[in-house]
């Protein structure tokens, strides 16, 4: 920053000096030259003697006042620099502290000019940092609270095998298997947001009729809900086309009937509506399910959060599916919306702007 420094001072110093060099060498030179054709001319007339000290006096008092002059540029400079240059210091000093990890530090911000800008912008990273870093943490600790329930199953079912005091029977085979399955999954959905979130991460975009897509999802899903005895039903419109991503909006479709699917008894309903309007495709997934409690409805779409804090195999996934299909349906140009009562069940409306090619 020195070097910064001393630049914006050098060109301050240097533009008005020579400036007033120039100036003040331009003017001594004319001022001799027509005293010198003056005396030529009046001789006869003039005391050389007064013009000699008339042109003295007239030389040095532009001598004196361009002095000043340069010695008043000088000090214009070094203020004017020093006001430029001590906020990009003090950025400086601010961006090496959070660097260092120190990302509560902020830069004070004055004016409105480009380097108040600057300052704006630095605290904003800063706050976005500091963000990240809490997300990061707190998407580490989930990990590894959903990694360490189904090992640790595991590690006591093959304790107890190895040791002798459980007989190997499918039914506890079983069990390993399924916790198996739910660190398979889990790894599955990681995968599945890091590639969303990556910035290489594109759809691949087709003139798709959505009511199609919707019931050839619902239909290779109706077995889980068969089984379970939750009635699925389809309504809305048959022919509805947009411009979007066929697999993707199959992964949307099903994460939220599985999703829906294990929050809603025995004997309940999911139903599935697509409608059109003006701009938008609507998806509507509705289930009679336990519902979810108002403060944590606007966290549902956070990675690992869940409404049911057991954190049960059989009362929850990962975590991750909502987060996914909120990722894919801002993807589209989207936005997701929950609306839920506790005992009455939840409803998810998606907006998918419509597009005709």
């Amino acid at each position: 920053m020195k070097g910064l420094y001393a630049r914006i001072v050098i060109a301050f110093i240097s533009i008005a000096s020579g400036v007033l060099l120039i100036s003040t060498i331009a003017f001594i030179v004319a001022t001799h030259y027509h005293f010198s054709l003056y005396q030529s001319q009046t001789m006869e007339m003039n005391s050389p003697t007064f013009d000699a000290h008339f042109e003295q006096a007239l030389v040095q008092s532009v001598l004196w006042s361009a002095i000043l002059c340069i010695l008043l540029s000088v000090l214009i400079s070094l203020l004017v620099a020093k006001r430029i240059t001590a906020p990009l210091i003090q950025m400086k000093k601010v961006a090496e502290r959070m660097a260092q990890g120190e990302l509560s530090t902020r830069t004070t911000v004055k004016g409105k000019d480009e380097i108040a800008d600057l300052g704006g912008s630095l605290n904003h990273l800063a706050e976005q940092l500091m963000l990240q870093e809490q997300l990061r943490k707190t998407m580490t600790a989930d990990v590894a609270h959903e990694l360490r329930t189904p090992l640790a199953t595991l590690k006591s079912h093959m304790e107890a095998m190895i040791d002798g005091v459980w007989t190997p029977s499918p039914e506890r085979l079983e069990s390993c298997y399924e916790e198996i399955e739910r660190l398979r999954f889990l790894v599955g959905d990681l995968e599945q947001l890091t590639e969303m979130e990556s910035p290489h991460f594109r759809l691949k975009l087709h003139q798709e009729n959505v009511a199609v897509i919707v019931q050839r999802n619902i239909e290779a899903i109706r077995a889980s809900f068969d089984q379970k005895g939750v009635h699925l039903v389809f309504e809305g419109l048959t022919n509805v086309e947009t411009v979007l991503d066929r697999q993707r909006l199959g992964q949307i479709v099903v994460n939220l009937l599985t999703n829906a699917l294990k929050f809603t008894p025995q004997g309940g309903k999911v139903s599935v509506e697509v409608k059109e309007e003006q701009h938008s495709v609507i998806i509507l997934v509705s289930d009679t399910g336990i519902g979810i409690k108002g403060e944590d409805l606007r966290f549902v779409f956070e990675r690992f959060y869940r409404a049911e804090k057991s954190r049960d195999r059989k009362s929850g996934g990962s975590g991750i599916g909502l987060t996914i299909v909120n990722k894919l349906v801002e993807a589209h140009g989207g936005t997701i919306r929950m609306e839920s009562r506790v005992g009455e069940g939840t409803m998810v409306e998606i907006y998918i702007p419509k597009i005709l090619v």
